[in-house]
């Protein structure tokens, strides 16, 4: 003990935990909603980082100027960060209001994008709409809003979901429906997402192992279809074993991905110093941004990527299995389903592993309207990780957050003798009951002489 710790008053000595006290991290309450915000805004920094640098190029020979990309994924998180906050904040009954609404403004969006003269066509699909400066693109909020309406769904009708027909109808059709529009786009990628959602909806609210096969020999031989019918499909599916085979024609995405995903070693060629991102690998910054990580950071860079995304996979699957609300674990459940399932597919291209699919990496791929909307499912998973048991008297003990506090000298508040002086004022109930009493009062006898 040093000379200033033994001259110190025994009363403001911090007193040491013992060992056996102390109560392990991820068995503290707010574990679960730490874990979801830390694995996102890290996920989000480091995307806004590697948009800069995958982005600086292109973007100054069409722009003009190497931030013009990058000034937009600001924008665009700008715009998140608020729907974030407000995503925390919000109730479960909100929740369960909002997925009617935002589905429906979905399908909307959905039909207007393939009316002539309103959807934009880029990159040989038309997915987008503009409004102004903005570019909105209607099958991002769809996936959202499928998770939160199947959810409220199925727990309304949960005691009927023994039958199949109660199971299936209309969470399946509808699903349909929205699938067949975004193919129609087309975009197989985000047809995928909203597979997965309705699967995660099926798994967790107990469908049979029947149900599941049935829906995979369907999907199966839709998508089969799919890839006959169309020839730049069926060359995706075909290129997967030797993608180089073709380096200048159909695997010319493919293979550059692979190029700098092996230049990039085991610690990267360094941040900025990518050399694919010079016009050899196309959508360096939104597709194939896993790619540039991987030949700037390197195989360091590109675990980090994977063990975040596990993480935040971790952190919802953990909000879905605690919580005791079904409406809850049903929704975080999906949004978790799709959000690790939408990295998986993209980071299994990249690496060859899977079909090119065109389906950007959550939160670091550049994107407007899924940034915001990824920005505000992980708001949300955070919103349920506080109806977990115990974070209400958590939240309740440690009394108003930091911004209350800034704010608490700022409120007006009146003197104290301006309140004990101010006269009282009765109810007008009262003061109509005073007011009869006073008139029924007797009057006073005379006075005795």
């Amino acid at each position: 003990m040093t000379t200033a710790t033994a001259l110190r008053p025994a009363a403001l000595r911090r007193p040491r935990e013992a060992a056996g006290d102390r109560v392990p991290v991820l068995q503290r309450p707010l574990a679960s909603y730490h874990l979801v915000l830390w694995a996102g805004a890290s996920l989000l920094v480091l995307g806004l980082v590697m948009v800069l640098s995958a982005s600086s190029v292109k973007s100054y020979d069409v722009n003009g100027s190497s931030y013009t990309v990058f000034t937009r994924q600001v924008v665009w998180f700008a715009l998140g960060v608020p729907v974030t906050l407000v995503a925390v904040r919000l109730p479960v009954r909100v929740w369960r209001w909002a997925g009617y609404p935002l589905l429906l403004a979905s399908a909307v969006g959905l039909l207007l994008v393939l009316v002539p003269g309103v959807g934009t066509h880029a990159f040989g699909a038309t997915r987008w709409i503009d409004i102004g400066p903005l570019q909105l693109q209607p099958s991002e909020p769809a996936k959202l809003g499928l998770a939160l309406w199947g959810a409220d769904l199925l727990v309304r009708k949960q005691k009927l979901l023994h039958e199949w027909k109660h199971l299936l109808v209309p969470l399946v059709p509808v699903a349909a429906f929205l699938a067949a529009l975004v193919m129609s786009e087309p975009d197989m990628g985000t047809t995928i997402a909203l597979l997965l959602v309705v699967v995660a909806l099926l798994f967790v609210v107990g469908a049979p192992l029947r149900i599941f096969g049935g829906f995979v020999a369907v999907v199966a031989a839709a998508g089969t279809l799919l890839a006959v019918t169309e020839p730049y499909r069926l060359a995706r599916l075909t290129s997967v074993s030797n993608p180089c085979a073709d380096s200048l024609g159909k695997g010319l995405q493919a293979c550059h991905g692979l190029f700098a995903l092996g230049s990039g070693g085991w610690w990267g060629e360094g941040l900025g110093a990518s050399r694919e991102k010079w016009s050899y690998l196309p959508n360096a910054h939104t597709d194939y941004i896993f790619a540039i990580i991987g030949e700037e950071l390197g195989l360091v860079g590109t675990l980090l990527v994977v063990g975040l995304f596990g993480l935040l996979g971790y952190a919802g699957l953990r909000v879905a299995s605690r919580t005791r609300d079904p409406f809850v674990r049903l929704a975080a459940a999906a949004v978790t389903t799709w959000l690790v399932g939408q990295a998986v597919i993209n980071m299994g291209y990249v690496t060859g592993l899977l079909p090119v699919t065109g389906i950007p990496l959550p939160l670091i791929s550049f994107g407007g309207t899924s940034l915001v909307l990824t920005m505000g499912s992980v708001g949300m998973l955070a919103a349920f990780a506080r109806t977990e048991p115990g974070v209400t008297e958590v939240l309740a003990a440690r009394g108003p957050g930091r911004v209350r506090r800034l704010l608490a000298p700022l409120r007006r508040q009146r003197p104290a003798a301006t309140r004990a002086t101010r006269p009282v004022r009765r109810p007008a109930r009262r003061r109509a009951a005073v007011g009869q009493a006073r008139l029924r009062r007797p009057a006073p006898p005379p006075p005795h002489r």
